[in-house]
């Protein structure tokens, strides 16, 4: 099976990160969304705390920017290569994105180096969730 729409909804994803309007991410998170971050053991389910996740994801990397993306031979998943910067450590990643057949992400795995800049994420993400789940 091919998934056309991956392709277009990658193109919607970089929109939504050049001009910082995330209300695309209503239409592009499937609803039982999966986010497995790089600090957490278990991964996080659901649009509502995907959406919050992402959301503040963005406005703790500084810098950020995509340098590489890789597809599947179906389309179904992309691999986005990033860099950034928290606080002032550098760091590099990867985001692995599913989609389903509509073109919405329903799995979204990070993976993050070094080991300091991963740290200084999670610093700064650890104190934004405790106010999601408060």
């Amino acid at each position: 099976m091919q998934y056309p729409q991956t392709a277009v909804s990658i193109q919607h994803w970089h929109h939504m990160l050049a001009t910082g309007d995330l209300s695309i991410l209503t239409t592009l998170l499937a609803e039982d969304v999966v986010f497995r971050s790089p600090v957490a053991f278990k991964p996080y389910v659901g649009k509502a705390v995907v959406t919050f996740i992402l959301t503040n994801v963005i406005e703790v990397f500084e810098n950020f920017k995509y340098d590489r993306e890789f597809f599947t031979a179906d389309h179904q998943s992309v691999v986005l290569e990033f860099s950034a910067n928290v606080a002032d450590k550098q760091l590099k990643g990867i985001d692995m994105i599913r989609f389903n057949a509509e073109g919405q992400i329903v799995e979204f795995e990070v993976m993050i180096r070094s080991l300091s800049g991963l740290q200084a994420l999670a610093e700064q993400m650890g104190q934004r969730i405790t106010q999601f789940k408060g």
